[in-house]
């Protein structure tokens, strides 16, 4: 049982790794083996502080154009 679990946890991505996967997925640019890949490898909490992450960056990225436009 623990040894299971040990490959399960050793196969899984790192987190810059995953904010890859989060980052391309954003775009929707994705190739269906890269995909199944990470689908099998990802690790959730990961996933989901990447998630967070992404969003905080797209955000702030958004309103600084804003303000930059609003300024002009």
């Amino acid at each position: 049982m623990q040894d299971e679990r040990k490959n399960r946890n050793s196969a899984r991505m790192s987190f810059s790794a995953t904010m890859k996967a989060v980052f391309w997925s954003f775009f929707g640019v994705r190739k269906r083996s890269a995909y199944e890949r990470d689908a099998a490898h990802l690790n959730p909490v990961y996933v989901i502080l990447a998630g967070l992450l992404g969003v905080a960056i797209f955000i702030t990225v958004l309103i600084v154009l804003v303000k930059i436009a609003v300024a002009a």
